[in-house]
């Protein structure tokens, strides 16, 4: 029992150790793409929100504006968000596993860095990096922030999916949907509408649907490219917002849920509350 015993305190040592490197590891990592983040900002193109601004858009559109934004709102330059949720490991069943985050978001030009850990067992978190940096898009999970699961980047799909994430969370840095910050928009119908954002090149457009109060409830691409067996399928993929909340006098939504809308049905694999939220203007 006795050489039991120290055996299993060898083996926490080490993972105690290895938690240690991978949290020094991870924060470096962190540290580099904040930095290139912070260093592709231009300056924003107009100061504050100006209600002339909702002058020609569609109908759906003007009215969540008017609502979520008062007159003369600064605008969002940048904004750190944490989250906590859970995250679906599983590509067709439900492995629903818990996760926290932190978020750097830059609203001009366009980026974000998601810092994610997801509890895939105990004592053994999955860190990952999501993000949209100076036009790249990076997706990594690593176990206890060392030992690399995979890297995507460099790739066009992986940018455009990554800016597509950037665009569906503006609902939570509403300036951000504003003509004068990049966003065009065509009508619908009297419930939706079609937003269009470019960056280095890469256009996206997604539609917008919003609730009887005016209020946006989904936002959908009509493809992004889905990992299934080592393959990238491209699928139809949607967002829900809910539960609205005054932050800074602004309305946002707390709640979120992301889904792929694969032939067999919607698969739902993100959902999130917002914990905290801070905006720099």
């Amino acid at each position: 029992m006795k050489w039991v015993s120290l055996g299993l305190l060898g083996i926490a040592g080490v993972v105690v150790a290895l938690r240690g490197i991978g949290q020094w590891r991870w924060s470096a990592r962190s540290r580099e793409l904040l930095d290139r983040l912070e260093a592709a900002r231009i300056p924003a193109a107009t100061e504050h929100f100006d209600p002339r601004e909702l002058e020609g858009l569609p109908s759906p559109v003007a009215r969540h504006l008017s609502q979520v934004l008062p007159a003369g709102t600064p605008i969002i330059r940048a904004v750190d968000v944490a989250h906590h949720g859970t995250f679906n490991v599983s590509q067709g069943g439900e492995r629903w596993r818990p996760f926290t985050s932190r978020q750097r978001v830059v609203t001009r030009r366009p980026g974000f860095l998601w810092d994610g850990r997801v509890s895939m067992l105990p004592g053994l978190p999955v860190h990952v990096h999501d993000a949209y940096v100076d036009g790249e898009g990076i997706l990594e999970p690593a176990i206890l922030g060392l030992f690399t699961l995979m890297e995507l980047r460099d790739r066009a799909e992986v940018a455009r999916g990554e800016l597509m994430r950037f665009f569906a969370e503006a609902a939570w840095y509403p300036t951000a949907l504003l003509p004068s910050q990049g966003m065009r928009w065509e009508p619908v119908d009297h419930r939706s509408a079609r937003a269009t954002l470019a960056d280095r090149g890469l256009a996206l457009s997604m539609t917008f649907h919003f609730r009887e109060d005016g209020l946006i409830e989904t936002i959908r691409a009509d493809s992004r490219g889905r990992a299934v067996d080592g393959k990238v399928l491209p699928t139809p993929w949607e967002a829900r917002v809910s539960n609205y909340q005054r932050r800074d006098g602004m309305l946002i939504p707390i709640d979120g849920e992301v889904a792929w809308l694969a032939p067999e049905g919607r698969l739902p694999y993100w959902r999130g509350t917002i914990t905290g939220i801070a905006y720099q203007r």
